[in-house]
């Protein structure tokens, strides 16, 4: 059905309309690559990192997935706070996110939850790049990054709700007789929506492809995209495929997963709470967990280079106690004690033994004399990225354009925010461009995209106005009237909708 992983990732270098983003990214996580994918398309490039198969960190050239803007956009930050915070971090010379928590713009705890988010919305855009060229680039050392992303599941939900459709059906192809099952002895921990639930269990019947759609009640493209990403993941399969590995597993060739214990809830010191609803606690570890990479062991213990062993195994049991993993009942924080604790553990055991004390002593020295010798300044370290794309500054340059008449370079500029940024309002706006370039050739494809973003974005009022006029210019009355009553219901303030209401029912 799908290339082996090993297959996937014998070639270094490609095009995703050949080798498929999902296919790239289950490839990595299936042989636990540490490594990095590079993507460019046009103007657009991003560099993913990825370690032991999941994504931890995403550079991007696009203005609106930095830290700043994105944090703007979902309303966790004002944009003259932002703005502010962004002067001082390049004369203070401190990373954005940390001088955000520092004024106390966001808690350490959210600032990891929007990391987070933020990390997945820049791997989402990227199942968009269909027509992309990727590079595989081998790293030496792992990445410094504390964010990691479930692999499973955002080729689940980029699959299903992303990646265009014309790619999946070009990559997903079977004749209307095979059978889909559910793959046996298989655990991908995803967490299904209620829709991917309900493809899920129909699939015990061994249903064809109509067959699973009669079941479900969804569409061609619903089904599909959904039966492309579980077969992608080896939780479904063909029917031929999911008797074999059955199969296997009776005969003891593939081991059976043991079975899975019931969760047992932590149990705190006699006499301690929990500390999941102590904020201050919560902020207190996250921010130690997201910092920790970064530190040697000096750094991560807060001990001097001159520490003795007293004060370094008080400094050890002090930061074990503070961040017991006993002390926290969430699963999530549980787990961010527990690294913290082991990091701890090791920082201690280097510092103990007296050659990798000295070991990391002249690490530090020698970085210390680099940093005399070649530190950059302020302005070359912490210099504003101009090379960042930004889809506004492109809107406004074809809005600009579109009211000059010039229809073609308006589309060109309309393009290319749609490209960094796909918002309804862009797509619409590039629609109507389109039509207005050629109205004789363009009329039905400008019609189509128009009530696809309109699908999307019922509420869009621009959208309704352009379908309007399309209708209107094609002699589709009907549609023009309905199209133009809806704009006018979005904004009954606009008199214009009246009057070209009023001049289709003349007409008609």
């Amino acid at each position: 059905m799908f290339p082996t992983p090993s297959q996937v990732l014998r070639q270094r270098e490609g095009v995703l309309a050949d080798t498929p983003f999902p296919l790239l990214l289950h490839a990595l996580m299936a042989e636990e690559r540490t490594c990095t994918l590079e993507l460019k398309v046009r103007q657009r490039e991003k560099r993913i990192v990825f370690e032991d198969g999941a994504p931890v960190a995403c550079q991007s050239n696009l203005l609106h997935e930095t830290l700043g803007k994105y944090l703007v956009e979902k309303g966790k930050l004002s944009e003259t706070d932002y703005q502010k915070a962004l002067a001082e971090s390049i004369s203070a010379e401190v990373p954005l996110s940390g001088l955000l928590v520092q004024k106390g713009l966001i808690s350490p705890f959210d600032l990891y939850k929007q990391l987070q988010a933020n990390l997945a919305h820049k791997l989402l855009d990227c199942f968009r790049w269909a027509d992309a060229k990727y590079r595989l680039i081998a790293d030496v050392e792992p990445p410094d990054a504390s964010v990691r992303t479930n692999t499973g599941q955002l080729i689940l939900t980029g699959v299903a709700n992303v990646m265009p459709f014309d790619a999946v059906a070009t990559h997903f192809t079977f004749t209307d007789e095979r059978r889909f099952g559910q793959m046996p002895g298989t655990e991908a921990g995803l967490k299904l929506s209620s829709k991917d639930a309900r493809l899920f269990q129909a699939l015990r019947l061994r249903p064809t492809f109509g067959e699973l759609m009669e079941r479900t009640g969804f569409d061609t493209e619903m089904v599909l995209r959904r039966l492309y990403a579980l077969c992608l993941l080896e939780v479904a399969g063909f029917a031929e495929d999911v008797d074999a590995k059955a199969a296997r597993l009776s005969a003891g060739t593939v081991p059976a997963p043991e079975p899975v214990a019931p969760p047992v809830a932590a149990q705190a010191p006699q006499g301690t709470p929990f500390s999941d609803e102590d904020e201050a606690a919560r902020n207190a570890l996250v921010s130690a967990f997201m910092s920790h990479r970064s530190k040697d062991p000096f750094a991560l213990l807060d001990v001097p280079e001159d520490v003795q062993p007293v004060p370094l195994r008080k400094a050890f049991l002090a930061l074990a106690d503070r961040y017991a993993p006993l002390r926290f009942n969430t699963p999530e924080l549980r787990e961010k004690a527990e690294v913290l604790l082991a990091a701890h553990a090791k920082a201690f055991g280097a510092l103990s033994d007296a050659e990798q004390n000295l070991l990391w002593r002249k690490r530090r020295a020698a970085h210390r004399e680099k940093d005399r010798g070649t530190r950059p300044t302020t302005a070359e370290q912490f210099r504003i990225r101009t090379d960042l794309l930004d889809a506004t500054t492109q809107f406004d340059e074809a809005k600009r354009r579109l009211a000059a008449r010039n229809h073609a370079g308006a589309f060109e500029y309309f393009e290319y925010a749609c490209d960094i940024d796909p918002k309804p309002l862009y797509q619409a706006y590039r629609a109507y461009a389109r039509y207005l370039m050629k109205p004789e050739a363009h009329g039905r494809l400008a019609q189509q995209e128009l009530q696809e973003v309109l699908r999307q974005e019922p509420s869009l009022e621009e959208g309704w106005a352009f379908l309007g006029e399309v209708a209107q210019g094609e002699g589709q009355w009907g549609q023009a009237e309905d199209a133009f009553r809806r704009a006018f219901k979005l904004n009954p303030k606009n008199r214009r909708y009246v009057e070209l209401i009023q001049e289709i029912v003349r007409r008609r």
